[in-house]
């Protein structure tokens, strides 16, 4: 399975070599494509001089810091316009592990195969290292407020550590995609449940980054939270007008 692992980045030179290094030596067979939003540390300079002497190592140079949401849409587009199988997500900051990655790549080719893999943190054997009894908090609100609003059954809607096969991007109305954040990640299962698409959950031990700084900002959950309400009541009301109508539909045969 011809693989890509995306790490976007946002000024992550003291994170980004140590994170490649390992993914190189851990999974040997996955190409990586750097997302760089032009960082001011010098991230992206890095990775062109990295990517000159490894050539399963790519970067896409952005003009600015356009967000995780557009950095993930570029990849996925470079990736499908060069006929990868499989597309990964992967944080740049160490806290997704590279051991974890060939359990999901297992489970993206397992038979039925699924339309999404996600690395979950909530899952039974999933684990987080050293994160604050805040983070994990937010982020099992959030999953929960999603599971609700959206009616879906997913245990870690936030997780960033996962699998698209290329066949989900290439079906996905990914033109129509504007969220952000956390809530990019919401955003991309729910279209994926919405489009009847199986999605299968492998756990895996998030590990709270050490070197940089969270990205995680106010701005970010509480885009999080108007998209979901907006979502959730949306859905509700197409929802009804199906219900409506089937009842329309009935009494009109009836009569």
């Amino acid at each position: 399975m011809k693989t890509l692992v995306i790490m976007p980045t946002y000024n992550e030179r003291e994170a980004l070599p140590i994170s490649v290094a390992h993914l190189r030596a851990t999974v040997p067979e996955v190409d990586v494509l750097v997302v760089d939003d032009a960082s001011p540390d010098g991230t992206g300079a890095w990775a062109e001089a990295a990517a000159a002497t490894d050539p399963q190592l790519n970067v896409l140079h952005r003009a600015g810091k356009e967000g995780l949401g557009r950095a993930y849409l570029d990849g996925f587009r470079w990736a499908l316009a060069r006929d990868y199988d499989a597309v990964v997500e992967m944080d740049a900051d160490g806290s997704h592990r590279p051991e974890d990655l060939p359990a999901l790549l297992a489970a993206a080719q397992a038979t039925p195969r699924p339309d999404l893999v996600i690395g979950s943190r909530w899952v039974e054997g999933g684990a987080v290292v050293n994160w604050p009894w805040t983070r994990q908090l937010i982020s099992k609100l959030g999953t929960g407020y999603a599971r609700v609003a959206l009616r879906l059954t997913v245990r870690d809607a936030t997780a960033g550590f996962r699998v698209y096969p290329a066949r989900t991007l290439q079906r996905l109305p990914l033109a129509q995609v504007e969220s952000q954040g956390y809530c990019f990640q919401i955003d991309m299962t729910w279209r994926v449940a919405r489009a009847r698409g199986r999605i299968v959950e492998v756990p895996i031990t998030f590990v709270e980054r050490t070197q940089g700084t969270s990205k995680m900002s106010r701005a970010i959950a509480l885009e999080a939270i108007t998209r979901l309400t907006e979502w959730g009541l949306d859905d509700r009301r197409r929802r009804w007008r199906l219900r409506v109508d089937r009842w329309g539909q009935a009494l009109r045969r009836r009569a």
